[in-house]
This record gives C-alpha cells, structure tokens and sequence, in this order.
C-alpha cells in the first residue's frame, strides 16, 4: 500500500479523497495556487505545495508542476479527483513514465474515451446500444443536412473531444445547422483543443440514469448500482439520487451487465462510470464512460457502504477488488444536492465573496462534503462548487424529506448559493412523483424567482450571523498539525466578546 498520496485537485473532491487516505493510514500531499493558499483542502492535508498564479493552466493544470510536486514530497501515487487532469491521458501516461502509480484508469482507456466517436464505435462492436448518429471528418452544409434529414429532427450536435455541454447544440430544422455547426465547433475547439463535431439523434425526455462500476488488474468487475442524474441545467447535473424510480430488477441487471461491459471492452481498470440514456419506453443508450470519480458518488456510497474512494486506492495498489455482483444489494434511497457559489436571480451567475457565516446540516442519514468554511473567500478563477449535500432515509420519501430539512438548515452568508432553488425542485409534486427527465428544469422551472418569503428569511439570518473577519492570518499548514482547522485557524484576528 503507498505510503504518501498527492491528491491533484481542490476544494470539497480534494478534502473528501484526504479523509479516506487519513482512515486508511495514508500521508496526503495538497497541491495549490496563489489563490487557494487558505483553502480547506490545503488545511486538510499532511504537507501542501504550491503550483503557482491562480489560473489553472499555470497551476492544477501544469502537468510538469504536479509531477514535480510529487518527487519532492516523495508521493508515490497521484489522486486526480474530478475535472481538471482527471480524464488527461497524458497526465495519467506522465506518471507512468515518472513512476507515480495514477489511481484511475490506464492511459489507453483514457484515450480511447477522450473521444466520444472512437467509444462509440467501441461499444457498437461490443453489443451496447448507442444512439443513431452520424460522423465525418469533413462536414459540409450539404452532408450535414443530409445526415440530419435521416436521422429526423430535432438532432444533438455534441463535442467529439469532451463533455460537460460545451460544444453542444440542438438543431430543430435544417435552417439552424449551418449556424449551429460552426458555434458548436468554436466552443468545441476553446473547451478542448478539438473542434470535432458529430451528430445523433435527440432524443424526447430521456432520463440520464448512470451506473458506478469497479474493475480491478485481475479482471474482475462489478457494478454499484444506479444513479438518476435527470435534473440538469445547460446540461449540468444539480440534483442526483439512487436508486432510479422507474428501474425494476430485470432491466437494472440488463443495464448494470451492459456497463460493466462497456468498460471492458474500453480496456478499464478502477472506478468509472458508465452514463446512459433512457427513453419511454424503457430501451437504453450508451451515452459515454466518465473516466474518474463521479461528484455524485457518495450516494452510491450511502446505499452500498462501499468507499469509493478506497476501492480505487486499493485497486491501484494492485488488491483485488473482494466484491461479487450476486452479494452487492443496495438498500434505502439517496438524493444528493449540489451547492455552489451562483446567484440564482441573476441567472446563477457566479458569486465568489468571503463566507462571513457558514452552518451546514447535520442529522441522521445527512453527509456533507465540504470544502469551504466561515471566512473563507471564494475564488472566481475556479468551477464554483461549494459543496455536496447528501440525505440518506429508507425510501425515497424519506430521504427527500431529510433532503427539504437539511438544506432549510443550510445557510452560507457573504455569498449566494441555489439552496432556496434545489428546494424548491424537491418539493415539486412531479419531482415527488418521481416524473423526472432532462426537460424537467426547462419544462417547470425556466421563469423561476425566489419567493419573497426565502428572501425575507436569508435577510433574517444574516442579520442574526455573527460578524466574521475575511481568514487573512491562517497559518500555513504543516505535517504535525490535525488534520482540519479549528476556529483558531480560520477565524483570523478576533477578541472575546467582540461584535
């Protein structure tokens, strides 16, 4: 097992992964920027090294740098968390040759997925269902019109190089191609280096159901079940839960053999997951293999009591993975909610700011994975995740519920968060039916404001929070420390009985 672990994230991914390596006996190596030099994660960790200036491509994204940091801590494996390098193969092959173990998969799988139109292929030829689509390495307006008429419209022109809904575009009639092709490709080509387009067929309000899968060295493989993940702004998912309400045991199996599968056939080693497409009646589409950890993993977590994280540690120290498909049986329900720094009123603009007052929920069946706290100042150069709420309870009621309760408790003051808007998606009769696509956003809450009453009650808590000064004095972390600040830490300058 490694002795020391460099975790080459930030912010909530990179504390929950050090919690893990904590429990496991595991030293961890933080890495961060000029701005992030009072994160959490930075807080969190053993030793912490800094990369350099704020932008990414000069610090988290700084391949060289990171590996770097690596040899002079003497980490012998990396941990990507999500975003950033995660899904690089080049990153994954840089530690390979640099004689750092990656805990991810191997850097074939990566390239082979890096690209939507190869894994497409690949799953073809294996017998899991894609969505009829059409590429070409040369469009032209004719050809695309062409391809769009035989597939009918609406069609989805989708990024071959990436995801995330950036160079995506749904085109509803032949007049919008020629204008939708080119700003697809342009953001394509800014996102990720490759302006490559193709083009499937949209499908009528699917439902984005996923399932967790591990795979270890000696060839073994499971599934964890699945995760809806139909609640989705510009594509982005905000509320995920497990397991999917219209899924019975026949097709969950079906579905759950098909993605294990589909990573074998990508050649897959560790911890993925497989997304797929489900439409109304029932038949399901290979969507992509996300090559990481998954944000949303913590409620497969809650359902199997299985860390994660640990499998993909233990899989990348070469242990066999120790589960069969036929002895894993989730149980209960679990909803997880994404908070971020945005304004929900202004069109979820980002909204960096200090936290002058931060009380997240507590309770049975309630987690939080966190990466921020009360006078932490919230970068604008970074994804503006805060944290993850999750709600666990017997059945999906339940843990709805605790989810309704858990984020009426949730209060970070200095900033705005979509806490008033996930609530108000939760309490939806169709959400609490269970009546959920990728149109449920679009369809139900396009025009939505906050109520005048979730505005008066955000007055009244900050009016009642405790002054809290911006953390400018935080000590720089060392190895001897705890592992999480106490409020001497992060507190800054204060007196007893100041107001």
């Amino acid at each position: 097992m490694f002795e020391k672990v460099l975790v080459a994230n930030r912010g909530e991914i990179a504390v929950r992964v050090m919690r893990t390596l904590s429990e496991m006996g595991i030293g961890t190596v933080a890495v961060y920027s000029e701005v992030d030099e009072k994160a959490l994660h930075v807080l969190c960790a053993d030793e912490a090294v800094c990369l350099g200036p704020a932008p990414p491509a000069q610090s988290y994204l700084d391949i060289e740098k990171i590996i770097d940091a690596a040899w002079r801590t003497k980490a012998s494996a990396i941990h990507p968390g999500y975003g950033f390098l995660s899904e690089n193969p080049r990153f994954s092959r840089a530690c390979l040759d640099a004689g750092i173990t990656f805990i991810g998969p191997p850097p074939r799988a990566m390239e082979l997925l890096a690209s939507k139109t190869a894994s497409r292929r690949t799953m073809a030829e294996h017998g899991v269902p894609i969505i009829a689509g059409a590429e070409s390495g040369n469009w032209d307006e004719d050809l695309l019109k062409r391809e769009a008429e035989k597939l009918g419209f609406p069609v989805l022109l989708k990024a071959a190089g990436g995801g995330g809904g950036k160079g995506m575009r749904t085109v509803h009639a032949a007049s919008e191609l020629a204008d939708a092709y080119s700003a697809a490709q342009r953001e394509a080509q800014a996102a990720f280096g490759d302006g490559t387009i193709y083009m499937e067929k949209l499908l009528s309000a699917p439902r984005h159901v996923e399932f967790q899968v591990l795979l270890d060295t000696q060839g073994n493989g499971v599934h964890l079940g699945e995760r809806e993940c139909s609640i989705q702004r510009r594509h982005q998912k905000i509320i995920e839960e497990t397991p999917c309400t219209v899924l019975d045991p026949e097709l969950r199996a079906t579905m759950g053999e098909a993605a294990v599968r589909a990573a074998r056939a990508a050649g897959y080693v560790n911890a993925g997951t497989v997304e797929f497409l489900l439409d109304a009646d029932r038949r399901f589409y290979f969507l992509e293999i996300n090559a990481r950890l998954q944000v949303e993993h913590p409620i497969t977590e809650a359902v199997t009591g299985i860390d994660i994280v640990r499998k993909q540690v233990e899989i990348a120290a070469g242990e066999p993975l120790g589960l069969r498909q036929e002895e894993l049986r989730p149980r209960g329900h679990a909803i997880e909610c994404r908070i971020y720094a945005e304004d929900p009123a202004a069109d979820f603009m980002p909204c960096p700011g200090t936290i002058l007052a931060l009380k997240e929920p507590v309770g049975p069946g309630i987690r939080v994975d966190s990466g921020i706290y009360a006078g932490y100042t919230v970068p604008i150069e970074y994804d503006p995740i805060l944290a993850k709420v999750i709600a666990y309870g017997e059945n999906r009621e339940a843990a709805r519920r605790r989810m309704v309760s858990a984020l009426s408790g949730y209060a970070a003051l200095g900033i705005k968060t979509p806490v008033s808007y996930l609530r108000a998606i939760l309490e939806h009769e169709e959400f609490i039916r269970g009546n959920t696509d990728t149109g449920f956003l679009p369809r139900y809450f396009a025009d939505w404001k906050p109520s005048q009453e979730l505005v008066l009650e955000a007055l009244v808590l900050a009016a009642l929070a405790p002054r809290v000064r911006p953390a400018a004095t935080i000590q720089a972390p060392s190895p001897d420390r705890a592992q999480f600040p106490s409020p001497f830490q992060t507190l800054g300058h204060w007196r007893l009985g100041e107001t």
